[in-house]
């Protein structure tokens, strides 16, 4: 998995060195596995070096976890204030002008794209009726997924502010039945294997300091025949003739990571590498930058309103700190460096 937040300056963010990385076949740096199987180009680790490596991970994530736990714990209010409750890009049309009501129907049109993408079907025999939304900010996808298949919907998230909000909205709209939510991390998920027949991550991947792990979660608890849905912030595919991102590339990422709380990054033909690895089946990839460009310009557009800049002061300096990264988004975008992208599969029966 290619690590390109390396020198970033916050001590909440102690990204991989390079001594835990390798190169994988497209060209990424792939952080080696801490499961005993995981193996490098020429051995196989040792159960020592696994158990130090481990042991390393915990340390450097950590920090990690209670940076991104603060931050959505301080920003999820002002976010759903302005913008409802899901917390995700929207889905436009090329080139579409908008105007600032669209968005809200927007990111539904996210959800119900990414569904269409993955070819979930609505049909009552084969519709999932057992979803994991795995980083569900304030639940608006839970919700959501479970009242379109009635279908029951756990959600994890390490922010103990969204779980209790998230839980709230469930009971106001009368769902309490069939959606709950807890505090979790998504690398060791508290499910059994094969549990559900949806897998959803919106815009969580991002967060994951282990890529790999993260992909490995996802397809444990997941049922045989099950969807898997990652709909996630890479950077742009390596060339065949590139060992790494340029350098003003990574300074750029460096810059986002170190606001937005993000350890490594990686490439959409990394995530696909992984999952070809685990044997799913059905991958399909696409970046969908051009049908999110309308959505940084519009946050910033409502983070500048009288309504966004008083949140903001009263949420504090996390919120504000992401706030001011928001155009460093737009230049990533209009790099054609950051990627939107959806990455589905299935778990073979």
């Amino acid at each position: 998995m290619s690590a390109y937040c390396s020198t970033c300056s916050s001590a909440i963010l102690r990204p991989p060195t390079y001594n835990n990385l390798t190169r994988s076949r497209g060209g990424g740096l792939v952080r080696r596995s801490i499961t005993l199987t995981a193996t490098t180009r020429s051995s196989r680790m040792t159960t020592t070096a696994a158990s130090a490596y481990a042991k390393e991970v915990e340390v450097e994530t950590s920090p990690l976890k209670k940076g991104i736990a603060e931050f959505y714990d301080e920003s999820s209010g002002i976010w759903e204030d302005i913008w409802g409750e899901h917390m995700h890009h929207g889905f436009y049309d090329p080139d579409a002008d908008v105007s600032l009501s669209d968005h809200r129907s927007a990111q539904i049109r996210m959800v119900e794209e990414s569904l269409r993408f993955a070819s979930v079907s609505d049909d009552p025999v084969k519709k999932p009726k057992s979803i994991v939304d795995v980083g569900c900010g304030i639940g608006g996808s839970s919700r959501y997924l479970a009242t379109k298949y009635g279908a029951q919907c756990k959600g994890i998230t390490l922010s103990p502010v969204q779980a209790q909000r998230a839980q709230a909205l469930a009971s106001a709209q009368g769902l309490a039945d069939k959606v709950s939510f807890q505090v979790a991390d998504a690398l060791n998920q508290p499910f059994p294997d094969g549990q559900f027949d949806l897998v959803w991550s919106m815009e969580s991947g991002e967060h994951m300091p282990d890529k790999t792990k993260f992909v490995g979660e996802l397809v444990r608890v997941a049922a045989p025949g099950a969807t898997i849905i990652i709909v996630t912030w890479c950077h742009r595919d390596l060339s065949p003739s590139e060992e790494s991102l340029k350098t003003d590339e990574k300074e750029l990422l460096n810059k986002i990571c170190d606001s937005f709380y993000l350890p490594a990054w990686c490439s959409t033909a990394d995530y696909v590498k992984l999952l070809q690895s685990l044997s799913l089946e059905d991958i399909k990839a696409e970046d969908w930058s051009k049908h999110v460009a309308p959505f940084w310009p519009a946050v910033i557009k409502s983070a500048l309103s009288w309504k966004g800049v008083t949140s903001l002061f009263r949420s504090g300096w996390k919120t504000i700190r992401g706030a001011l990264a928001m155009p460093l988004m737009i230049q990533g975008y209009k790099k054609d460096l950051v990627k939107f992208s959806i990455i589905t599969c299935r778990k073979p029966e």
